[in-house]
Parts: structure tokens; sequence; C-alpha cells
């Protein structure tokens, strides 16, 4: 997808009055991905951003606020210069972002060595929920292996006796993999990791059908997961399951459509998901952005939604009770129950979900039966906050 954001962009939001709060504007940047095949993914987290920051009125925290948008490109190193630039020049407070781990782990130094809070959307990798976890750093989406784990536990329950697995070769899949691998009791039949942003997977593939495994499990974000799914049934491999998880999702099912009706997959969260707010959120952002909302929105709503609780609560003056607040999450997050372990990694159910096509023609996921309840990360023990 092209670009449809300068690499900087600042929205001055419309206050809504408090009393008793600083005169001048609290400073969100939103650091995510908006240019390359992966973009989609970075849209989708700043549209729920956006959303939320509508929903409020502009007030985030009782302040008026600028929200600037930022694009990492994908790069871990631009990333961390753009992240240098939000904390140093343009004195951001809090920083939501990024959408991939290789990006987090290169820009949580600069944002929280600057003064700054991070909150990750959507990246959770496994050594900031250990022996890495920092206390001006929340991630309000998940632990990089827990959504590969409802797959793997699925497929206990169902008895598949083996699976070949497969991911990207960095930080969030090698975690995905990891986390399968920790949960699944049959058989590795395969396991291969391909570049970041591999688009051909026909050698792959050839060994598949040469393998024929009981199923596949596959971690492929963004334009890997659509030419992935899309040569699936194109090599002859439908007769074999493909599970997955940031594969088949609300940005990659408009371009697999019916190639991916069907096909299982594991996440936190679900446009039908029944919790209070979701229906609604759902149809604003349908009515707004013209498509259905993705988890990377969802992430980036209850993200400055969040923030907005903390900061009404605590104000921003006094950092440790401004943490103590976040750390609280007295918000309504989308998925329902929400809260934090010690570690600032998210304690929520999970969900098997199955990509379909709606009465309205639309391609998104729906849930078929709830995995884990009040789930952790297996990774808090390691973590020395407490």
């Amino acid at each position: 997808m092209g670009r449809r954001l300068a690499l900087w962009t600042a929205l001055v939001l419309p206050a809504l009055p408090l009393t008793g709060h600083a005169d001048e504007p609290l400073k969100i940047g939103v650091l995510v991905t908006l240019s390359g095949p992966p973009a989609v993914l970075g849209e989708h987290a700043r549209d729920g951003v956006l959303l939320a920051a509508k929903k409020l009125g502009g007030s985030i925290g009782g302040r008026s606020t600028e929200v600037i948008v930022v694009d990492d490109e994908g790069k871990p190193d631009i990333a961390a210069q753009k992240a240098r630039e939000l904390v140093e020049r343009q004195n951001v407070d809090f920083v939501i972002g990024p959408i991939f781990s290789n990006v987090m782990n290169a820009i949580a130094g600069p944002v929280t060595d600057g003064g700054a809070i991070l909150v990750s959307p959507n990246a959770g990798p496994s050594n900031f929920a250990g022996k890495d976890c920092n206390p001006n750093i929340f991630v309000v989406s998940y632990q990089n292996d827990q959504m590969p784990q409802v797959l793997a536990e699925y497929m206990n329950r169902q008895e598949v006796p083996n699976a070949y697995v497969m991911a990207p070769n960095y930080q969030a899949g090698q975690d995905s993999l990891n986390g399968f691998k920790s949960v699944y009791k049959g058989d590795i039949s395969g396991e291969l990791f391909v570049p970041l942003g591999q688009l051909d997977f026909s050698g792959e593939l050839a060994q598949i059908a040469a393998m024929q495994p009981a199923a596949v499990y596959a971690f492929m974000p963004g334009g890997m997961g659509v030419n992935l799914v899309k040569q699936w049934g194109q090599a002859g491999l439908s007769d074999i399951p493909l599970m997955s998880a940031f594969t088949v999702d609300e940005t990659t099912l408009p371009a697999e459509q019916d190639a991916a009706v069907g096909m299982l997959t594991g996440s936190n969260w679900a446009p039908d998901l029944d919790t209070p707010g979701n229906a609604e959120f759902v149809k604003s952002f349908e009515e707004t952005y013209g498509h259905v909302p993705s988890l990377y929105a969802m992430g980036g709503y209850d993200s400055l939604m969040l923030l907005d609780s903390a900061i009404r609560k605590a104000g921003t003056t006094d950092r440790e009770a401004l943490r103590e607040a976040i750390r609280a999450a007295d918000f309504p997050s989308l998925r329902g129950e929400f809260s934090f372990s010690s570690n600032h990694f998210p304690v929520q159910d999970f969900y098997l979900t199955k990509a379909i096509k709606a009465e309205d023609g639309s391609y998104r996921t729906s849930v078929v039966e709830k995995i884990f309840t009040a789930a952790a990360d297996s990774y808090v023990a390691e973590c020395p906050m407490k």
C-alpha cells in the first residue's frame, strides 16, 4: 500500500476544558509502520488511536492533546531515530507503538531513557515480558507466544499427531514458534524460518506437500500472510489444515477473501466478541474508515483509552503515581476483563477464531470458542518488577 500520511503528521485535538489540569497540551506520539507492504497494520493501529481520541472529544485525561503520527517504515534504525526525535525534540509524554517486535527492541531505549512512557498496541517480545521488563513500558496487546499457544492447545484437544511450523526469522517469529512448541504435545514434523518480507512460498509449499503433515501452524503477518494463503490452495494443499496467528485477520482478509474462509486462527479479540462497547466500536470504525477493524485497531483504541483513564486519575506530574494508574488498567477494554501482570503485560482471555464471509459481503474473523481464560504470559516470573 502507498503512503497515506507524511512521515510526521500532527493532529491537534480540540480540548474539552477540565479545571485543575495543566494548560499546556498533552503530547502523544504514535510510532507505527505506515509504508511498504505491512503499512495496513500500522494504519489500523493509528486509526484505532484516532477513533478513541474522537470518542473522548479530543480531551485525553482531561487535557487538550496533540497526537503526532510517525511512520517508522518498519526499519529499526529509522524507528530509533524517529523515537529520539519524538521524545527529545517533540517532547512527547507518551509513545504508542510499534507494530513489529524488532522495531520495539530498537525504540524502547530511546523512548524510556528520554523520559517518556511506551505503550505497545501490538508488539510483545518475550525479552520485555521477562528479564528486560521496564517500569516505563506497558504492552496492551499480548506476549508474542500467546496467540500461537491457542492453536497448539486446540490441536492438542483435536489430537493432531504432528504439525509443520513456519514463521519469519525475527523476534516475533521466533517467539511465535517457541510459544507453539511450548504447548503442543504432538510431533513437530518440520520447522522453517523464512526471511521477513518473503512473498514467494513455492519452495516451502513443495516441501510441505512432500511431507504431508497432519496440520501446519504459520505466523505470517501482513502481505506475507496474503501470499501464503493464496498460494496454499494453488499448491493443492487445501486438504492440510493451515492454522495461524496474524496471517488471517481483518488486515489480510480483504485480499485473501474466499481463499481464507474457514481457516482457524488464535486471537485475543474478534469483531463479534460479546463484550461491552465492542459492537459500538466496530460499527463506528466501519462508518469512519470504511472497513472492518482488526486486532491492531482494537489495540490502538485500547492503548489510548488506557492512558486517558490513568491521566484522569493521576495526572502526569507524579511519574510513579501515573505508572501505578496505568498498571491499574481501570478502563473499559474492548476485550472485557483486562489487567496487567507485574511485568506490565496483559492478563486476558484468548479465543479460537475463524475467517468468515459476512452477510454484507465483508470478510472478517468470528469467535469459535474460548481457549484460555485470564491467561498471563509465561515470562512474568523472570521479570524483576513485583
